[in-house]
């Protein structure tokens, strides 16, 4: 662990520089973004593959620094998986259930491997009250993985919010796991910021590439399984609600996009413009402003991640749920339950 600041800043250094290569292997072999329809934020084609950066720029670290465990083994074979099942999906367009395949199989090989939910403190009964999933563990895992691997993938709208989010949430992961005493985990969480951040100068708009599903949807894969090994097996209060508070803006904007979905009668999976950031762009925003809007919401439920995980466990059951009421009445208020097709 000695290298641990060393090998953040190596990550970043090889995304800033596979970035480019990234760009002009796409434009050679045919991995470009041309809009076809409106819910397209830009007008020209953007090549893709900017994932493959985000892809190497972490597992190169991972071989160099880190110890390879068994369960870092599943996910380095189950990330590969739904990279590859991304970059599938960027040439040719996956269906649903193809796609779900896949990330049921890279679930599977992380629980395979060890990496399960395997309990949770219970956030109502203060002390040593621990609630065992036994024969649940294994769904409970596949469900959390699927889950946020798409929460992340589904944000990837605007210039530069994915990778953004994914950073912040990231730092806000290797801070709470070096604090649990995952120094491992806080490591890997470390490389997933410098991979991150070395690939925004490029995705920040006006983005010159994009990640693709292949790195969005291996961000939110390699995500789930840092908040699992670093927050859901420690024994400390509240490790429910930490892990959502850190990813809070894609988890509660999917969760809400999937009500909005089923309250207008249309299938959870579709598509549609009633995002945040797309309800923010309709109020005047530019994207970069909606983006560091953004920015700003994942940093303050990062903080109060942090918090939470620190207080006393009354103070942060309350911190919890008034975050979770309070984003809910927003959620009200700002119109994210109805629909906003245009």
């Amino acid at each position: 662990m000695k290298f641990f600041h060393y090998s953040i800043f190596v990550a970043a250094i090889l995304s800033l520089v596979f970035t480019p290569l990234a760009r002009i292997l796409a434009i050679k072999t045919g991995f470009v973004d041309i809009p076809k329809d409106k819910r397209r934020m830009h007008k020209k084609p953007i090549p893709l593959l900017g994932g493959l950066a985000i892809y190497l720029g972490i597992l190169i670290p991972i071989f160099i620094f880190m110890d390879l465990s068994k369960e870092l083994w599943g996910l380095i074979i189950g990330s590969t998986l739904i990279f590859i099942s991304g970059l599938i999906d960027d040439k040719r367009d996956l269906s649903p259930k193809a796609k779900m395949a896949f990330q049921f199989a890279g679930a599977i090989i992380l629980v395979a491997s060890g990496s399960r939910v395997e309990f949770f403190t219970n956030p109502f009964k203060f002390g040593e009250s621990v609630i065992f999933l036994k024969i649940f563990s294994i769904p409970a895992t596949i469900f959390w993985v699927v889950g946020i691997t798409n929460t992340v993938n589904l944000i990837d709208g605007l210039d530069g919010l994915a990778a953004g989010v994914s950073a912040i949430s990231a730092l806000s992961l290797m801070i709470i796991a070096k604090e649990l005493g995952y120094n491992d985990i806080s490591l890997l969480a470390g490389l997933v910021a410098g991979a991150c951040l070395g690939f925004l100068p490029y995705n920040f708009n006006p983005a010159k590439i994009f990640m693709g599903d292949a790195g969005a949807l291996f961000l939110g894969f390699v995500l789930s399984y840092i908040s699992i090994e670093g927050v859901m097996k420690s024994a400390a209060a509240l490790t429910i609600f930490v892990p959502v508070l850190i990813l809070g803006v894609p988890v509660f904007d999917t969760t809400f996009a999937m009500i909005r979905r089923k309250i207008n009668g249309k299938s959870m999976v579709s598509a549609d413009k009633g995002h945040l950031h797309h309800r923010l762009l309709r109020l005047g925003l530019s994207q970069r402003q909606t983006v560091m809007i953004l920015y700003l919401i994942s940093i303050i439920f990062g903080i109060l991640a942090n918090l939470v995980s620190t207080v006393n466990a009354k103070i942060g059951l309350f911190i919890s749920v008034l975050v979770v009421i309070a984003t809910i009445v927003l959620a009200f208020i700002f119109g994210m339950f109805k629909s906003k097709e245009e």
